[in-house]
């Protein structure tokens, strides 16, 4: 479980970005973070794993208090979070596997990791890891032949070969087509369902939050204002979010794309059974 208690960040510039911002995450349960630009998501995302040092409060993950290590003890810690890039973060002139594989580098010896041996269950590992997201038969194919999707399928099986406790998602679907975006965020729920691995993720889609997230955190410059089921994200609590919009139109017609899509996976179905 993650614990993040009364978080806060100040800039030396002066400049708040987080306010006393608390909440759990169980096991298993996957956390859509919404919120307008400059509301504080990304940083609130790196400020678990520390990327950003928090000013103020704690996070705990499992029996681990993470704001209280030091360099050695929180490389360490990395470890058990897994994160996944909005843009990849993808050593592009590497294959897929080799990329899958470098999420076992915090733990190999140095000149394994620098002459590419690593150990034979972390290859069986990473197989079934690209199995799992369906790009087995590319995983010899640079990463810079890919599809923007096929890459962010290959960050999931690279923080998935961590062993993670935790997955911290950056915008995972900002540079995807509508379609591809909802095909990425039921892998990433369906993964965490299956490992009972607690997840946040940032999201600027509201609509994709809704239908896929099993909880809403809304943040608002740097502070918690909504914290429900996506049921509870009405038109008021949008607003309050994010302001004035025309949320019903929005949400009408992510209703029929997704309508389109179960009809286009049910038509595939008929086609493989006839087969």
């Amino acid at each position: 479980m993650l614990s993040v208690e009364k978080l806060t960040k100040v800039y030396r510039t002066g400049d708040k970005a987080l306010t006393d911002v608390s909440f759990e995450v169980p096991k298993g349960q996957v956390v859509g973070l919404i919120g307008p630009s400059g509301a504080g998501k990304s940083t609130l995302i790196r400020c678990v794993n520390r990327l950003v040092e928090p000013t103020e409060g704690t996070v705990r993950l499992n029996d681990l208090d993470v704001t209280r290590l030091r360099s050695g003890e929180l490389r360490r810690a990395r470890r058990r979070i897994g994160m996944i890039f909005q843009e990849y973060a993808l050593v592009e002139r590497l294959t897929v596997m080799e990329n899958v594989l470098s999420g076992r580098l915090g733990y190999v010896p140095f000149w394994r990791s620098f002459t590419r041996r690593f150990p034979g269950e972390d290859i069986a590992k990473a197989f079934r890891l690209l199995d799992r997201v369906g790009l087995s038969a590319h995983a010899d194919k640079r990463a810079d032949a890919l599809s923007g999707g096929q890459r962010q399928r290959v960050g999931i099986a690279r923080a998935l070969e961590q062993d993670p406790e935790l997955l911290l998602i950056d915008e995972p679907t900002a540079s995807l087509d509508p379609k591809t975006s909802r095909q990425i965020m039921r892998l990433i729920v369906e993964i965490c369902r299956e490992r009972g691995l607690p997840a946040i993720i940032n999201i600027h889609d509201v609509v994709l939050a809704q239908q896929f997230a099993d909880r809403i955190i809304g943040l608002q410059a740097g502070r918690v204002v909504f914290d429900g089921g996506p049921a509870m994200l009405t038109e008021e609590a949008l607003t309050r979010i994010y302001g004035e919009e025309d949320w019903t139109a929005m949400q009408q017609s992510a209703a029929e794309d997704e309508a389109a899509e179960a009809e286009e996976r049910a038509e595939a179905k008929k086609m493989m059974r006839a087969l």
